[in-house]
């Protein structure tokens, strides 16, 4: 346990977690990332549980569990087979980076991923149409976005040359990203400068690696570490004056400038779609995964103000939401 550091009281020790539930369901919650932010997607879907006819307490339990950010594959393990003792009724693994330890701690346990990412290539899924096995959910990462993102970067920085990209390899929905980015930046002729993060004290180290390179915009990816220190993210990007563009709202309303990409919110509380089918009988391999429908775009006004940036009419009228 030494070796985990701070990570180790983010939990109990499961001889420590014998609870009695009685005869309600036990549904388990499983996050990587920090309480803070994380609670709030947690929150979410309990609120679509309830929007099912499910009242917390009442007619079922659950119990949260989070790595605080932490992304080695230990606490992620140490977690999901705690809360696999426990014998849930399905466990929901906030996204990808816990789903692939929870999957590896049961073959049985029926586990729901609002935040599903590449699952076929981790050998999660069989196919989309047909998960087959124990895992099913929301795969927000749509092809496209991450080149939409670039396009968002270079529409709020019209005369951008080199684009910084902070990255989170070791989540596994981040390679995917960066190809794609990588990709994008080649066919504007753009110049990209690479950093990567994979713990909560780098983010400082890493950040000044990208501004020392002079780069005239950031993208950071999609990533559950990156969201959990969003608004650090926002402070430093404030203090080296960089315009940043992000994939999640959450890092707007926290003070980042603009992002695009699915509605989390939204994801979660569709999980408890799935959890219901599943507590009524229907095998998790047997409901296809679902994908977002509609991006969302949010810009924060403060922060274009205080970076002197002018936000284009047209990119303005675009927005679902604007902080000012």
């Amino acid at each position: 346990m030494a070796l985990l550091g701070g990570a180790a009281q983010a939990w109990p020790l499961a001889g420590q977690a014998q609870v009695s539930f009685g005869k309600r369901p036990l549904i388990a919650w499983l996050s990587g990332g920090t309480t803070a932010v994380a609670g709030r997607f947690a929150a979410d879907f309990v609120d679509g549980m309830r929007e099912l006819g499910y009242v917390e307490g009442q007619n079922f339990d659950i119990v949260y569990r989070y790595a605080e950010g932490f992304q080695d594959r230990l606490p992620a393990l140490a977690l999901a087979q705690e809360l696999v003792q426990l014998k849930p009724e399905v466990i929901v693994a906030a996204a990808i980076n816990v789903a692939v330890p929870v999957r590896h701690a049961t073959s049985t346990i029926p586990i729901v991923c609002p935040a599903l990412a590449d699952a076929v290539h981790l050998s999660l899924i069989a196919s989309e149409a047909r998960p087959g096995g124990n895992v099913t959910g929301i795969e927000p990462y749509v092809a496209g976005l991450p080149a939409k993102q670039m396009e968002f970067a270079r529409e709020i920085v019209p005369g951008a040359h080199r684009v910084g990209l902070l990255t989170n390899l070791q989540d596994p929905k981040a390679p995917p990203q960066r190809h794609e980015l990588t990709s994008a930046a080649k066919a504007l002729e753009l110049t990209v400068v690479e950093a990567d993060v994979n713990r909560p004290e780098e983010i400082e180290r890493t950040w000044q690696t990208i501004a020392r390179e002079h780069v005239d915009v950031v993208i950071v990816l999609q990533t559950t570490l990156l969201l959990s220190v969003g608004r650090r993210i926002a402070d430093l990007a404030m203090t080296q004056r960089l315009p940043t563009v992000y994939g999640y709202r959450e890092h707007v309303l926290v003070g980042g400038l603009i992002s695009y990409g699915v509605d989390l919110r939204w994801c979660f509380r569709r999980g408890a779609y799935f959890v219901d089918k599943i507590l009524h009988g229907t095998p998790p391999g047997e409901l296809p995964v679902e994908f977002p429908s509609k991006m969302f775009l949010a810009v924060n006004l403060k922060t274009a103000k205080a970076l002197a940036i002018e936000v284009p009419p047209t990119l303005l009228a675009r927005a679902d939401e604007v902080v000012e």
